[in-house]
């Protein structure tokens, strides 16, 4: 759900390496059960549940996966930080690849062609607070077109005789539903529920290949996205419980990039946009704070963190050039070693042949480099956008986003919008939030599944009281 991190390493391993108070990890430490997803490319997250034993003859663990409990696991393995499972299949071996940092375990998944991620949390970590279910309100499953692609999505309507004021939501990066459903965190689900009792009507929809939804959300950019946010505000204006002249779009992450190409491109549909931790800077500069600040967080000096943006500033720049596959490969197999160096002295040791390990993992890497949303991402600048857009505008940052800081986007979303002459925009800034918006201790991605999910005092609030100051 949030703003793809092209850290390309830790999007294989996983991006977690400190050990709760600088133990090594060991056999009884790991043993328990842990739950949570594995994010495949191109298909929608798929639960997971794996236990740990540790016994005499060692570690062993097993696996509930797709309704089938307690699978066993062979190969199971735990040497420093580096965890190592596998599951024997009809269709193949399933590979888990990953790091345990003494709250989570996070790594990379390989099936055959499938690839992926998987992110898993100690049983007990703290759960999403579900949306309340006295629903007063109507819900109702529809679908709607942009092209050959058809969406699934959720409409709800408040009680009463309306019109009511609507937005479409919009999701983060890589494959989510229409709840965008993160570690049990449903934050698309509570903000529908609590603003719908508020009189806000909400359209939200599964993305490309996710739920009920067709397409491919591989083959597709940021611009594909706008125009199936736009087809979902056809779909609200088609109804008469709407109030079409009140129609909006909310956007999390790059889903709020989204919201602004939308506004940009329809003026006379959009009626104003909400940008929840929404980057204001060009894509390659976007995607390379994040990689300096994973590097940073790992423990990397200030000469290997002067490495790692050298090498991911080359590659992007070959991207950006629609390199060929030899040249983006030179340029990956750089970005990876660079950023394999500036990783803990446990966590460099756990991988072994640094060469070895970069040379496996390049295909993966390279496929993800040469996808249509990277190379559209790269040469993506959201001013081109903010620059057009007229309509109310209201910003949303954590001060504790470590993907989208306040710091770098604050400041060139106002100006960008100070440049349309456009005065009517609302800044709010939550001092301990996160990149989800919720309370967060360090900010970094690795810790959200330990987190309790409940957003900070004050977001479900600011969004409804917003909206129904703009629909006044």
């Amino acid at each position: 759900m949030f703003t793809r991190t092209l850290v390309l390493l830790f999007s294989l391993l996983g991006s977690g390496s400190l050990v709760a108070n600088g133990q090594q990890p060991t056999a009884n430490s790991i043993a328990g059960r842990w739950e949570g997803a594995i994010d495949i490319t191109g298909a929608a997250n798929l639960p997971v549940a794996v236990t740990f034993t540790n016994a005499a003859a060692g570690l062993s663990a097993s696996i509930d996966i797709q309704g089938a409990k307690g699978l066993p696991l062979r190969a199971v393995s735990l040497k420093g930080q580096a965890v190592h499972f596998e599951l024997p299949t009809p269709i193949g071996v399933a590979t888990f690849e990953g790091l345990f940092d003494g709250t989570t375990i996070s790594g990379s998944f390989v099936q055959g062609s499938a690839r992926g991620s998987f992110n898993l949390a100690r049983e007990g970590a703290p759960k999403a607070a579900p949306a309340k279910r006295d629903m007063p309100y109507k819900e109702e499953e529809v679908t709607f077109k942009n092209g050959a692609v058809i969406l699934a999505g959720t409409l709800s309507i408040p009680e009463g005789k309306g019109p009511f004021p609507a937005f479409v939501m919009v999701t983060g990066s890589g494959l989510q539903n229409r709840d965008e459903e993160l570690f049990g965190f449903k934050p698309f689900a509570l903000i529908t529920d609590y603003l719908v009792r508020q009189g806000i009507a909400t359209l939200r929809y599964d993305d490309r290949g996710a739920g009920g939804s067709t397409g491919n959300i591989a083959m597709a950019t940021t611009a594909d996205f706008a125009d199936d946010a736009l087809a979902g505000v056809a779909l609200l204006a088609s109804r008469p419980e709407i109030d079409h002249a009140h129609i909006g779009i909310f956007g999390h992450s790059e889903g709020a990039d989204v919201s602004a190409i939308a506004a940009a491109n329809a003026p006379d549909r959009v009626a104003f946009i909400i940008m929840m931790a929404g980057t204001s800077i060009p894509g390659d500069a976007a995607l390379r704070y994040q990689a300096e600040d994973s590097a940073r967080a790992l423990g990397g000096t200030d000469e290997q963190v002067a490495n790692v943006l050298k090498a991911h500033r080359q590659f992007t720049d070959a991207v950006r050039a629609n390199a060929t596959s030899a040249d983006l490969s030179d340029a990956l197999r750089t970005l990876m070693k660079a950023q394999l160096e500036a990783r803990p002295a446990a966590a460099k040791a756990a991988i072994g042949d640094v060469d070895a390990f970069i040379a496996k993992s390049l295909p993966a890497a390279l496929a993800q480099s040469q996808s249509p949303w990277l190379r559209y991402f790269v040469g993506f600048d959201p001013a081109d956008f903010l620059t057009k857009v007229k309509c109310p505008v209201f910003a949303m940052f954590g001060a504790k986003d470590t993907q989208v800081p306040p710091s770098l986007n604050r400041q060139p979303l106002e100006a960008a919008l100070a440049k349309a002459g456009n005065t009517r925009l609302t800044v709010k800034v939550y001092p301990e939030a996160n990149h989800l918006f919720i309370k967060a201790i360090t900010g970094q991605a690795t810790e959200y599944p330990t987190l309790e999910k409940v957003f900070v005092p004050g977001v479900l609030e600011d969004l409804a009281s917003w909206v129904k100051s703009v629909a006044r």
